[in-house]
């Protein structure tokens, strides 16, 4: 990692200081750079950095617009879910240009913040709400529509053609991903069975490994041979599972084949790093819109992994239907359900 610049040490040093003040216990970011442009700041999701999943592909953005927009960034984890407004809070009264906020639960605080700051910009990765403050951009996915290709990768690859789905959160949000999964499957394996389980009912499930890995390993001996998680880091434990019992996994939201190298058949790219990076660089560029926008496969905001190192796991004759199946999708020749 880069050596901390003075202008950035400064920056974490008054970030530290805030968080001192307000009695929060936040772990505060660490500076690859700073840079000379727009100031940017981001709240995590439950998880945090190193989930190799939702939260590092949002820092994937950030990272970018380091480097493109020379944009300022810095970024706060909350400790847990009481923290977020307060970090929200700090951000903006620090002079960022605009705050991120990384996940679901984010919305009504940021909506209640996008009025207190009208002169910062605000956006929510994964944003619930249906209209917006003028000064805050709803970021969200059809989620549905990259898992239904996973999903069709699954049920055409199956040799017991019994499937899994592990889930971290049970909201619709997370229902979105397995409505396309199963419906995927479906679509190529009529025959096909999809086991379902859901890690908690709490924003915790998205960091339960542990738990994971049981739901996974019941699972498998239940005779699924292919499981596809949407639950941030309680998907370690299915790649566990996997590599334990030398099945199967399918990975989210980034390409997480190093987290299993022996086991991940796919994984479904939600392109997080594109909605932030693109954001920054709207607000850099003057063209900044508030609202809702959505992002799917014909907005290249989702797709499944293919490339040399799935290969080996991952047939090309399969890739060739998928392909197929994602042009049907985008032509609006199927329609995916999202619940």
């Amino acid at each position: 990692m880069a050596q901390l610049s003075r202008k950035a040490l400064v920056v974490a040093g008054l970030v530290a200081l805030n968080l001192a003040l307000f009695g929060v216990g936040f772990a505060v970011s660490k500076h690859q750079r700073s840079g000379s442009g727009i100031k940017v700041g981001l709240v995590f999701d439950v998880g945090g950095l190193g989930d190799k999943s939702f939260n590092d592909s949002a820092h994937g953005g950030l990272l970018r617009a380091e480097r493109e927009p020379d944009a300022q960034v810095h970024f706060i984890e909350p400790g847990d879910g009481s923290d977020r407004e307060s970090a929200l809070r700090i951000l903006a009264r620090q002079g960022n240009a605009i705050v991120f906020g990384v996940g679901f639960i984010f919305t009504d605080d940021m909506k209640r913040l996008a009025g207190a700051f009208p002169n910062v910009k605000f956006a929510c990765i994964d944003y619930s709400g249906s209209k917006t403050p003028p000064n805050l951009v709803g970021l969200r996915f059809r989620e549905q529509e990259g898992s239904f290709l996973v999903g069709a990768i699954a049920g055409l690859t199956t040799k017991t053609r019994t499937v899994g789905f592990v889930g971290g959160m049970k909201i619709p949000l997370i229902r979105k991903f397995e409505a396309g999964y199963i419906a995927g499957v479906a679509h190529v394996c009529p025959k096909c069975q999809v086991l379902s389980a859901y890690a908690g009912t709490t924003p915790k499930a998205f960091a339960d490994p542990t738990t994971g890995k049981q739901l996974a390993i019941s699972q498998y001996q239940r005779g699924a041979d292919i499981i596809y998680h949407a639950s941030g880091k309680t998907g370690d434990g299915v790649f566990k599972a996997a590599k334990q019992l030398g099945k199967l996994a399918i990975g989210v939201d980034g390409n997480q084949h190093d987290e299993a190298p022996c086991c991940v058949l796919t994984s479904m790219v939600k392109r997080v790093d594109v909605a932030v990076f693109e954001t920054v660089r709207a607000l850099a560029n003057g063209t900044f819109k508030s609202g809702v926008r959505e992002l799917g496969l014909a907005e290249n905001g989702v797709d499944f992994v293919y490339d040399d190192d799935n290969k080996k796991l991952l047939r090309a004759d399969v890739v060739a239907r998928v392909n197929e199946l994602r042009a049907q999708i985008i032509a609006g020749e199927i329609k995916v359900p999202y619940k």
